[in-house]
């Protein structure tokens, strides 16, 4: 093996007392001792909150509550695992649609029961092996310098050129991050013209996508998925794309026929929910989200907002008792989490308000508005409901203060436009039009006031107004932009600042994931990497 066999460190993960013994044996024969054992998939994520491990041994099958996939799939969400740890999926299963679930949630392995020792140490020293070759790569990119670890890919495709393809798949991702849309499809490209491999195509596709050339996109995973109907994450990404494209309706019977394929994925589960929400499919929205419900209650990151979608689902389908017993499972299941208490009064007033009990449904309104905290984390889909029950109410004060947070929160001002959507449906439109003039004055006086202050020298002035910007507006891309471009201006000029360059760092880092197709995050990048070059400081010490 690659690595000292002493030192490497297995966690397994079985419900079976037999079969934990027998792998404990095997791993022992091929002399690794450093054990720890996980009886289910909430202990497993307990143990792996504690401690990281080079390998993770998990039966697909763990007894009633999460299988070894929902597993993976949290691990991976959560990111609970880093790039270095080795999952490998252990089964029986003969099930294709099983199997073909677990391989799309990229486990480094699968092996099939029964196997030997010998195999089973022929698997891992492979995966070890491959690992090593990466780890240059996988420990910059943890320790957030991104455009280190593309120049260390650069050298792992000619050092190391039987890992070519997978290092040019990992510098693609990379300069995705990056904001590099353009480098990622050079790189893509080259992959695509020497080998048909469909990762790469799916790449180009994506690059297209965060370039909004949409059509250009969805003609690109139209013929992935017409030269291998089985690649799962082409569907995903070309519903997405049907998604922004507005056209909702073919977005849904492209989750649909995933689904068909890959029954278990629940990221995917509920997606197609919501989205046969947003269109008005209760039928459908209603059955995803029971399903994504009855699985999520034995997860560790089981969500409330789950609940939420699934009475609004069983009442836009009338089916009042439903929605009582989702209610009650809400309280009975959710209890101590964070967004309970925010869930369980929307719930309620949800259930009211289609009673017609308008008094209970104004006070249930009341405690979710109280309730409404920023630091929760809800989503914007659980304020937009919010506000529109607040409307349903003729409470018009409290809806266009909800609502106001959610632009407040918006990307961009496409995000903007989907609420002023959901209010011209719900027969507002005078109240969206009026409230989105609103923060767009807001976004404007901001950053001009803060682009002025820069320009005459005043980059304290200029910080404090971007950073109260940031306060006011926490989702909005360009302000995030700003203020981030504002405190690397403020290191150029007046000098080095640690609490400065960990606020860039996490600006820039927020607009990566809001917006990863914007085509100035890649200068703002190169910009803050080279003032940690021209300051001597490493990226890793920025926290």
């Amino acid at each position: 093996m690659p690595q000292d066999i002493e030192e490497i460190s297995v966690l397994i993960v079985d419900s079976n007392a037999s079969m934990r013994t027998q792998l404990r044996t095997m791993l022992a024969l091929c002399g690794i001792t450093k054990l720890a054992l996980a009886v289910s998939a909430g202990v497993a994520v307990r143990k792996l909150r504690d401690q990281n491990f080079d390998i993770i041994l998990c039966e697909y099958h763990l007894g009633e509550g999460q299988d070894g996939q929902h597993l993976l799939e949290d691990l991976r969400s959560h990111h609970l695992i880093p790039l270095s740890s080795i999952f490998l999926m252990i089964t029986g299963e003969s099930l294709y649609e099983k199997v073909v679930s677990a391989a799309e949630l990229a486990p480094n392995d699968y092996i099939l029961k029964p196997f030997s020792s010998d195999k089973l140490l022929s698997r891992l020293s492979k995966a070890l092996e491959k690992r090593d070759v990466f780890m240059p790569a996988y420990k910059l990119i943890e320790a957030g310098n991104t455009l280190e670890a593309i120049e260390a890919c650069r050298k792992g495709e000619i050092d190391n050129p039987q890992y070519l393809i997978d290092f040019m798949r990992l510098r693609a991702e990379l300069h995705l991050i990056a904001g590099q849309a353009n480098e990622a499809q050079e790189v893509y490209a080259v992959v695509v013209e020497n080998r048909a491999v469909p990762w790469a195509k799916l790449g180009l596709a994506k690059t297209l996508y965060m370039q909004k050339r949409f059509d250009e996109a969805e003609e690109q995973l139209q013929g992935l998925l017409e030269e291998n109907a089985m690649y799962l994450d082409a569907y995903d990404w070309l519903a997405k794309t049907r998604e922004a494209a507005g056209r909702l309706h073919e977005a849904k019977e492209t989750l649909e026929e995933a689904i068909k394929v890959s029954p278990h994925t629940m990221r995917r589960l509920r997606k197609l929910g919501e989205v046969s929400a947003e269109i008005g499919d209760m039928e459908t929205a209603s059955k995803m989200m029971s399903t994504v419900v009855a699985k999520g209650k034995y997860s560790d990151f089981r969500d409330p907002e789950d609940h939420v979608q699934l009475v609004k689902a069983q009442l836009g389908m009338g089916d009042t008792v439903g929605a009582a017993n989702t209610l009650r499972d809400l309280d009975r299941n959710m209890d101590g989490l964070p967004k309970t208490a925010l869930c369980k009064a929307l719930s309620t007033a949800m259930v009211a308000t289609h009673a017609g009990d308008s008094d209970k449904a104004n006070a249930a309104l009341d405690e979710a508005i109280r309730f409404n905290d920023p630091r929760l984390g809800a989503s914007i889909g659980l304020k937009k409901n919010l506000a529109r029950i607040c409307l349903e109410n003729k409470q018009d004060d409290k809806a266009a203060d909800v609502i106001m947070d959610v632009m407040r929160h918006a990307a961009d001002d496409e995000a903007v436009e989907a609420i002023k959507n959901m209010l011209v449906a719900l027969g507002r439109p005078e109240l969206g039009a009026e409230l989105a003039t609103r923060v767009r004055t807001e976004v404007r006086s901001i950053m001009s006031e803060g682009a002025q202050l820069a320009q005459s020298g005043d980059y304290d002035g200029s910080v404090r107004q971007m950073l109260q910007a940031v306060d006011k507006l926490p989702g909005n891309t360009h302000v995030l932009f700003n203020a981030a471009l504002a405190l690397l201006k403020h290191i150029e000029n007046i000098g080095w600042n640690d609490h400065f360059a960990s606020n860039a760092k996490n600006f820039i880092e927020r607009v990566r994931k809001q917006d990863p197709g914007n085509k100035r995050l890649a200068a703002l990048v190169n910009y803050f990497h080279a003032l940690l070059k021209k300051n001597g400081i490493k990226p890793e010490q920025v926290r």
